[in-house]
């Protein structure tokens, strides 16, 4: 039997959803919720219907794994605790510092309703998120170190549409090749934030705008660009969408520690993902944890769970037995 899963919201996210479920053949899609008008709406998959967010309780049935494909801003900090109380869940709330609250709310919602919410999956919070965590235990004796890019930020690129006389822009996240090459060589270097990343930005300027204010707003713009060295180019619209209208991303987690009586061995973990898109390979991930969370779920398990609580087995469509036999 398939696991029937039902999409809510449908932008970037929730058509890597949709790729990710016809690749597993274990799972089915069965509708997609929307808070524009349904017929506006197509998606990928035939059959399967469009539905308003509102009409979501009539189909509560016939979905075992609802998959939440809001913003973590406004939609998930309240969309996940409303949606656990009817469903297994699975978001990817990605605001790190909220993320304790965010799991308070979805576990009190959850575990009163029995059903199983897993929140914060993607690639960071998530894969990256794992990694840090082996890392960490294998070599107590150390220090982390996490790399973004290069790649596409999505809420950078947001916050420069919001600056005044901005018509459209895209913000990479870039690396520092000399913080990047001190870590893997094992010095342990003691990094800024403006030592570690660079931020690149592509803004479409208004006919008229000051473009010098423009520069200036954003290079100041403080918890997005006022700690870091940022450039700012300023191109056409048909510019943008001929060179940069991919959503690439990707980084490293390197974990960087000694073993020995004396710490007389150095030893580097690292971890990297290269991303041609990054809401897909998000999507991906979070199909997985989709299936975990059902399996969960027929098991009695309730309440919130993180990709610390579950185990890899549940992620796998392959049986124990398989898993023992190839992979281990």
């Amino acid at each position: 039997m398939s696991i029937r899963i039902g999409i809510m919201g449908y932008g970037n996210l929730g058509r890597g959803i949709e790729c990710a479920v016809k690749q597993n053949n274990d799972l089915e899609l069965v509708a997609v919720f929307t808070r524009r008008p349904p017929e506006t709406v197509s998606v990928l998959t035939q059959g399967v219907k469009v539905y308003h967010v509102d009409e979501v309780m009539q189909h509560k049935d016939e979905i075992d794994v609802m998959i939440l494909c809001g913003g973590s801003a406004t939609d998930l900090p309240a969309q996940t605790p409303e949606y656990a109380r009817h469903f297994h869940v699975v978001d990817s709330f990605d605001t790190h510092a909220r993320i304790p609250e965010h799991f308070a709310a979805v576990d009190s919602s959850a575990s009163q309703s029995g059903h199983v919410a897993v929140i914060s999956c993607g690639w960071d919070p998530g894969m990256f998120s794992l990694n840090r965590l082996y890392a960490g235990t294998i070599l107590p004796d150390g220090k982390d170190y996490t790399f973004w890019g290069k790649g596409v930020s999505q809420g950078h690129s947001d916050a420069i549409r919001r600056v005044e006389g901005v018509v459209d822009g895209k913000q990479y996240t870039i690396p520092i090749d000399e913080a990047l090459e001190a870590v893997r060589s094992g010095k342990n270097p003691e990094l800024t934030t403006r030592q570690k990343h660079l931020r690149e930005c592509f803004v479409v300027p208004a006919e008229g705008a000051d473009l010098a204010k423009i520069e200036q707003d954003i290079k100041t713009m403080p918890n997005y660009f006022a700690d870091y060295d940022t450039i700012v180019h300023f191109i056409t619209k048909e510019e943008l969408v001929r060179d940069h209208s991919g959503i690439p991303h990707g980084g490293f987690v390197i974990r960087s520690g000694k073993t020995g009586w004396e710490g007389e061995n150095s030893h580097i973990i690292e971890y990297s993902l290269k991303l041609d898109s990054n809401p897909e390979f998000t999507a991906s991930v979070i199909v997985a944890y989709a299936r975990a969370a059902y399996r969960l779920g027929q098991e009695g398990t309730k309440g919130c769970k993180t990709v610390f609580d579950i185990a890899p087995a549940y992620l796998s469509p392959l049986s124990g037995d398989e898993l023992r036999a190839h992979l281990l």
